[in-house]
Parts: C-alpha cells; sequence; structure tokens
C-alpha cells in the first residue's frame, strides 16, 4: 500500500515500517509521450547524503535513462529534509518503466508508461470546447430553452447532441475526490494528474509556488515540435484555471501576474478573454499587478495586433496573417445573458462585449491560415461561474452560447474535415431540472408552484426571432432547477435578472449566511444550506464529465476514461513527433 496521499493525521496514526522514506515525481501509474517533457523529483523525508540513496529506472540508474541535468538538494527550503532533482527531463523511447528508490533498506517505487505517438498523422486541426462546469442537467435545459419540447419529444436538437463518439470522464484529482477547475484542465493539457488548485505541476512539498515538479503543456509541445499554430478563447480573465492551464506551471492558480508572463512566452498566436488588469502595470488605474510590466506592451512589440471590443473584432481585415491579443474586460467578461438580453447595469463599464461565438470565429479564420495546422481551446467559463452563485439562468445561457460556438466549428469542419471537434467540460456541478414552476397556481408558497412529475407539464418559453435563446426569461411557467449543494439562502424560485444572485454573505461571526437582499422577494423560502458554514456558493460535483467528438481521431473517445487520457487522445490524432 502506498501512502503518498494521506492526510498528516491519518499518517501519524500508521506504525513507522510502513511509511514510505520517499516520495516520486512523477507519481505512480504516469503515462507521458515519447520525448515530452517532465521533471524528476524524488523527496526524502530525511537530511541524507547523495551517496546514500539509490535510485533505478529499469534496474539502471537513472541518469542513464533520464535525459537531464540532476540536482541534489541537501536541505529543502531550509529544513532537514533532501531532494533530488532532473529538470526538464525527457524519456527517449516508449515502454514502460519501474523507478525505485531504495534507502536505509526502504523502498519505494511508481511505474510509468511512455507511449509512442502513430506514425500516420489523422488530424490537422483540433478544437477542445471547455464548457467550465458543464452538467448533464446543463446540456438539458440549453436544448429545452433553445429548441422546445412537444408531446415529449425535443423540437430540435443541439450542435453537440450529433457529435457522434460520446464518453464519460473521471475527474478526480491527486488529493481528493472532488476537484477545480485548475488541475482537471491541467490534466486535459499535460496527461498527468494532480492537485487541487496546481496548473502543470505535481504539487510537492515545495514552499515556493513555482518549484514544483513541472509537466510540459500541450500547447509548449506543439511550440517545440511542430509548426501548428495555437489559439486560446475564454470569457473570464484569460489567466483563469481553466485557459491558463494550457500554458501554465504553478502551484497556485491564483498566480495571475506570472501567469500571464507565462502566456506569452509560449508565442500563443491568439489569445482573446478577458483580465486585462493583469496585462496594465501598477501605476494604471484598475491594474492588478504589483510591478510596473506593461504586458500591453510587451505583446504589441512581439508583433501582436490587439483589439478591446466588439466592433474591433468584426472590423478586423482576415486577410492578413497575424497574432491577435483581444482583452474585452477588466476581469471576467459578462454573462450572455447580461450582455445580449437584460437591461441592467452588469455591462455598464464595458457595453461593447464580444459573444463568444463572435470570438471562435475570428480564431478560426486567423489560426486557419496556418497550412500546418491549429490547436484552439474554447472556454465557456460562466456556466461554472454561474452554477457556483446557484443563478441557473445565466449558467444556461452560456451552455447556449457554446453550443452556437460548437456549430461554427461544425460549419468549419464541413471544409474542414481533419478536424477533430472535442466538446467536454473540466468538472460537474449538482444540478438538476425536477420539473416546473408555475406562477398561475394558486396561493403564495412559492414551494407549491413547483410542479413534478404529471404536474410538471410544459415550461412556457418561446423564441420567435430564432436566436436560439428564449424571448424571455421570466415566463410564467418556468424550468424549476435546483442544486445539491448550496449555502444557507432564500430560494425565489424566480430569475436573477437585475444582476448575478449572491446567495450567502458573512455575519459578524465570520460565517455565511442567507443573504437578506432576497428576503422581501415575494414568495421567498429560507433554505439552510448543506455546505460548511465557511462556503458562500454551491460547490463542483463528483459526477462523471461527458465528453463528445467528431472527426480524425474522435473514435478514441469511449467508455470511462480519466482526464488526463484526453491529452494522448489530442497527440495521437496529431501523431506528434
Amino acid at each position: 500500500m502506498k501512502y503518498r496521499y494521506l492526510t498528516p493525521l491519518f499518517l501519524a496514526a500508521l506504525p513507522l515500517s510502513g511509511l514510505a522514506q520517499q516520495v516520486i515525481y512523477p507519481i505512480d501509474r504516469a503515462t507521458m509521450v515519447e520525448g515530452g517533457k517532465f521533471d524528476f523529483k524524488v523527496e526524502f523525508d530525511q537530511e541524507i547524503q547523495p551517496e546514500q540513496a539509490t535510485i533505478l529506472i529499469n534496474g539502471k540508474d537513472f541518469k542513464q535513462v533520464l535525459n537531464g541535468k540532476a540536482e541534489f538538494i541537501a536541505r529543502e527550503d531550509g529544513k532537514p529534509v533532501s531532494a533530488l532533482w532532473v529538470r526538464d527531463s525527457h524519456i527517449k523511447h516508449a515502454g514502460d518503466y519501474r523507478v525505485t528508490v531504495s534507502l536505509n533498506g526502504k523502498q519505494d517505487e511508481v511505474t510509468w508508461n511512455i507511449y509512442a505517438t502513430p506514425k500516420t498523422r489523422k488530424a490537422h486541426n483540433v478544437i477542445l470546447f471547455i464548457g467550465d462546469g458543464l452538467s448533464v442537467a446543463h446540456r438539458t435545459g440549453a436544448r429545452i430553452l433553445s429548441k422546445g419540447v412537444t408531446e415529449g419529444k425535443a423540437n430540435g436538437k443541439l450542435a453537440i447532441d450529433s457529435l457522434p463518439h460520446m464518453g464519460f470522464i473521471g475527474t478526480s484529482s491527486t488529493d481528493s475526490i472532488a476537484t477545480d477547475s485548475a488541475n482537471t484542465m491541467s490534466a486535459y493539457m499535460t496527461g498527468h494528474k494532480s492537485a487541487v488548485n496546481a496548473l502543470g505541476v505535481y504539487a510537492s512539498r515545495s514552499e515556493n509556488n513555482f518549484n514544483h515538479p513541472k509537466q510540459e503543456t500541450l500547447a509548449e509541445l506543439l511550440k517545440r515540435r511542430t509548426k501548428m499554430s495555437i489559439g486560446i478563447v475564454s470569457d473570464a480573465e484569460i489567466q483563469d484555471a481553466t485557459p491558463a492551464a494550457v500554458v501554465s506551471h504553478t502551484r497556485r492558480r491564483a498566480e495571475k501576474a506570472t501567469i500571464t508572463e507565462m502566456l506569452f512566452s509560449v508565442n500563443l498566436d491568439v489569445i482573446l478573454g478577458g483580465g486585462s488588469a493583469y496585462f496594465l502595470p501598477q501605476s494604471t488605474l484598475g491594474s492588478k499587478r504589483k510591478d510596473d510590466k506593461n504586458f500591453i506592451d510587451i505583446f504589441r512589440q512581439d508583433g501582436y495586433e490587439l483589439v478591446t471590443n466588439a466592433t474591433e473584432l468584426k472590423s478586423l481585415e482576415m486577410k492578413k496573417n497575424r497574432k491577435l491579443l483581444g482583452l474585452f474586460h477588466t476581469g471576467n467578461m459578462n454573462s450572455v445573458l447580461d450582455r445580449r438580453f437584460l437591461s441592467n447595469e452588469e455591462t455598464k463599464k464595458f457595453p461593447d462585449q464580444p459573444d463568444l461565438t463572435d470570438m471562435t470565429k475570428t480564431a478560426l479564420d486567423i489560426l486557419s491560415k496556418n497550412p500546418e495546422g491549429f490547436f484552439l481551446v474554447v472556454e465557456s467559463a460562466l456556466i461554472d461561474k454561474a452554477a457556483h452563485s446557484l443563478d441557473w439562468e445565466r449558467s444556461m445561457a452560456s451552455t447556449i452560447m457554446l453550443d452556437q460556438s460548437v456549430e461554427i466549428a461544425k460549419k468549419f469542419a464541413e471544409s474542414h474535415p481533419d478536424t477533430l471537434i472535442l466538446v467536454t467540460g473540466d468538472h460537474t456541478h449538482g444540478i438538476s431540472i425536477i420539473g416546473t414552476v408555475d406562477d398561475e397556481k394558486a396561493g403564495e408558497d412559492m414551494r407549491e408552484k413547483v410542479g413534478v412529475y404529471q404536474y410538471a407539464g410544459w415550461p412556457n418559453y418561446q423564441d420567435n426571432n430564432a436566436d436560439g435563446y428564449p424571448d424571455k426569461w421570466d415566463v410564467s411557467k418556468r424550468l424549476a432547477v435546483f442544486f445539491a449543494s448550496f449555502p444557507d439562502h432564500y430560494e425565489t424560485f424566480r430569475p436573477k435578472l437585475n444582476k448575478q444572485f449572491v446567495p450567502a454573505v458573512k455575519n459578524e461571526s465570520n460565517q455565511y449566511v442567507a443573504n437578506e437582499e432576497y428576503k422581501t422577494v415575494a414568495g421567498a423560502m429560507q433554505r439552510i444550506g448543506n455546505l460548511p458554514r465557511n462556503t458562500d456558493t454551491g460547490v463542483h460535483a463528483v459526477d462523471d464529465m461527458v465528453i463528445q467528438a467528431q472527426g480524425p481521431g474522435s473514435e478514441q473517445i469511449h467508455g470511462y476514461m480519466e482526464n488526463s487520457d484526453l491529452f494522448k487522445v489530442i497527440v495521437n490524432a496529431l501523431a506528434v513527433k
């Protein structure tokens, strides 16, 4: 039995004879592409001399197998524990590898699988769509809201619905069954599982957030070994966990100023999203940097064209090759529900933000000019951010927007059939549709207006202008959507159209309690939360993630997969050498 990820309390209860004296990275059962780069690290639980330990890979001294310079740290972070590193290493030949570390008669081991990619390239382009927090209920709700239902049959299908290959993805991390966007997207981008909050690294004991064993990201691999173009599109801050995972290496996903530097260092071709606050020097109003670096200027000097609103994005001349940086908000962009349908204050500061569909189309127009092909990540981030706030209308509106972006990609694939399209999320939320809420039912108690089973009937949303969104969200008979995880809050049973829902706020005891702003809403019901009182929003679910795909290489998507398997699907489709 390996005790690598057990808690300190549990470890204290174990007999000393059963404790591992060494921790090895990459971890047991890691899979890596032939020639892919990674940091090798062995952590010793005591201060030693290097000659005391024996480190073998398939029976050979590790230096004969790993390519890279070994570094021995006698006292790591000034503590009486030692470590051995081989940074930026790789293994040349595919096969199974057994790593053994012996010290004082005790031995620990891990096994790795190094795989070779196929000789023939199947896909010329890869488009990976991430619906952050995308759950089955989001898809179902988007279909009902966008297409409608008549006598039990959907009146139309989502673009996602027709993707022929489907599977389930496990999202758990190395330190927990429950996960976050950082290490789940990082698993897609590196092929390695890691810990909550980690991006492109294994979470070791190092105190420095940037001194953990790195895993080469897909963007870095493609830039190093191919001439393909790479793009990232998101309606979150471009430094947020999901887009950041394409390029980043840090134990702490919140290191957004440094992540901006990592975005620059990988030399991406298209970057579109929010997060301009981390590009601006600290002297600029609205900046979130703590230095005087001006990454707007740095990107421009490197040949990037800058656009800052939808009008500029749409007016780009597409005949010319370019590197493009689009920054449309200092933070996360506003939701499609606020931008396109509601007359509220949410978009006042940035009234001309592009839609995810606009950004997707622009990215495809630019990236497709490269005859060597491209890799594009498109994230609909606000599915998750609204789901955290128990704000299902904004969450499902963002799901519809994701689906319309997938439709653009499918149209692109009609003329570029060598394009692999993958649609999934990084994790799920505990969200379900259980029927309808009918304002026409008698009484003031909104709970009694919820219809289930045969009493649910059909919601009365309409889409007369055929834009794929309901013409009106606050209809008299709405979807009844509820969340499995929640803090104390007031359930209003109504759309939150003035601003995104804030379910809980801190009290004088520093605990989160129901936000009384919603107490006076007619029929509002106070709900006692099922989460710890230090939690102010809903949380991610451990449920499997659905993935669908079409195009060359999509046949690899089937059955149950780990999120770290998706990296292999992509590099195999591209036959990266």
